[in-house]
């Protein structure tokens, strides 16, 4: 029997604001869309924190045994400045600053994309399509939306009337809000002259003569409006009706209201059963902007090459430290605070490798079976990653507990400790088991050693500048040195 079959899960449905029991359409298969980066830079901490709650999200899904279809665009085209209908192409405008063709740009923030979430062991999506490579189906779908009266065409530029759309439909469910009082308080831009009304948004724009980026189509040479992507490309390999679809709050409007009109204006019927969205990331209590230089990148993470920052961490310490906080809930960013989580995942990886050192009994005083159904209970509540860490930390103080022989377990109840914390940990959440193996661990620990003594040489002689290089050097190597009246010793 899978295990889905024993566990209910829950998911906030940002549709109707509550959390709902989870019931795919599809009994043992879950389809799920999660809105990708657009590739004219370099992905920023804020995205990478939206990627990792799906990817934990997929993860756990995998793991209650569904079936899983993942898919995740990349967004090369079509994605205008300022989210507007009017303005320059974002990978566009990069290409003729930099003197580019568009797609050496889209490869190059493609490539530095995938390594990022390579660095933070994401999993891959099952599908990963590209926009431009879906430009007919987008044509089909307008076509479609035109036929069924909800577009109209305007000197070679089609929109969505989302006048006429709202007679029959609700335009403004997923967002709250209300159609009339945004045509009310919409003002007069530049370019808008071709629309009904100033809501209408383009599902096709004209391409005027100096756009790069350009494709034939009934209505003339033109691009794909950058809502009509992700209509075309979730239905197109998660069907007409589909379980999941995720994104960052920033787009629940305009993209995923304006996703779920095309949609209901091509078919009929409204996309998707649980819309989720991750919250956004904070740097020292602010928002994240390049432009006020409140900002971090993920790879400045690891090299500690920020002004933020008093030392490099891990990307396991990294992925650890944004799991304590729900995807619903904002979080923010803090040398501190990612100071704390480092000591939080040195404990919790210490805890898992003694398991392996712990005695045995013919009887168990602990109710192992009861503290991983809390684990299960944890991510059943719409994937509540901080609570689950909670009772791995329990989970941990457990293990302490039997390894000063303060209680007994029996080998079968140990070996469901061991696995659960490891599953939930490495599976899960996706830490990556760095545990080296026993002759390159002793290999290291001989090296480390060996500096411990260089170093107390140095003390001895009170060359400070030695002995503190070597401390430093070695923490950020994430090995770190622990003075005390028994001599020095060190953790990793």
């Amino acid at each position: 029997m899978p295990l889905y079959k024993n566990q209910t899960l829950q998911i906030y449905n940002s549709l109707s604001g509550e959390k709902e029991l989870f019931t795919p359409i599809n009994e043992g298969n879950v389809g799920m869309y999660v809105c990708g980066p657009t590739v004219y830079n370099n992905v920023h901490l804020g995205n990478v924190r939206t990627f990792m709650s799906f990817d934990v999200i997929f993860r756990y899904l995998r793991h209650l045994e569904y079936k899983v279809r993942y898919v995740r665009n990349i967004t090369d085209v079509g994605h205008v400045v300022d989210d507007v209908d009017e303005g320059e192409d974002k990978i566009a405008k990069k290409a003729r600053i930099e003197q580019l063709e568009p797609m050496e740009i889209v490869q190059r923030y493609t490539v530095d994309f995938h390594s990022i979430l390579s660095n933070y062991n994401f999993l891959p999506p099952s599908i990963e399509p590209t926009a431009t490579g879906h430009i007919i189906e987008q044509i089909e779908i307008v076509q479609q939306i035109i036929d069924n009266g909800f577009a109209y065409e305007t000197n070679g530029s089609v929109y969505f009337d989302i006048v006429k759309f709202n007679k029959t439909h609700h335009y403004g469910k997923l967002s709250g809000r209300n159609i009339e009082d945004m045509l009310a308080n919409t003002r007069d831009t530049e370019g808008q002259s071709d629309k009904k009304n100033a809501q209408d948004f383009a599902l096709w724009k004209k391409a005027e003569p100096e756009h790069i980026m350009r494709w034939p189509s009934p209505w003339g040479i033109g691009f794909p409006g950058w809502h009509l992507e992700c209509t075309a490309m979730s239905t197109k390999y998660l069907g007409e009706k589909f379980d999941i679809h995720g994104g960052g709050m920033d787009l629940k409007f305009p993209h995923h209201e304006c996703e779920i009109a095309q949609n209901e204006a091509c078919t009929g019927h409204s996309p998707v059963n649980y819309w989720m969205h991750a919250n956004m990331l904070t740097l020292n209590g602010k928002k994240m902007a390049k432009s006020t230089g409140n900002n971090i990148l993920p790879g400045e993470i690891f090299t500690g090459e920020s002004p933020f920052l008093t030392k490099a961490f891990s990307p396991n310490v990294a992925r650890f430290f944004m799991l304590q906080a729900h995807y619903r809930s904002v979080l923010d960013f803090s040398n501190d605070a990612i100071l704390a989580a480092e000591k939080g995942f040195t404990r919790l990886m210490e805890g898992i490798h003694l398991c392996s050192e712990i005695e045995t009994s013919p009887t168990s005083s602990l109710d192992v079976m009861s503290w991983k159904q809390n684990c299960y209970n944890a991510m059943n509540d719409d994937f509540n990653s901080p609570i689950l860490i909670a009772n791995l930390f329990e989970g941990i103080r457990l293990v302490n507990v039997l390894n000063d022989k303060r209680e007994t377990i029996t080998a079968s109840d140990l070996s469901e400790l061991k696995n659960t914390l490891e599953v939930f940990t490495f599976d899960v959440l996706g830490i990556k088991n760095e545990k080296t193996s026993n002759d390159t661990t002793h290999k290291l620990e001989g090296v480390i050693e060996m500096l411990i003594e260089m170093r107390k040489a140095a003390r001895e002689n009170k060359n400070w500048a030695l002995s503190d290089e070597i401390r430093d050097n070695l923490l950020a190597l994430d090995i770190q040195l622990k003075d005390g009246k028994e001599g020095t010793s060190f953790t990793f």
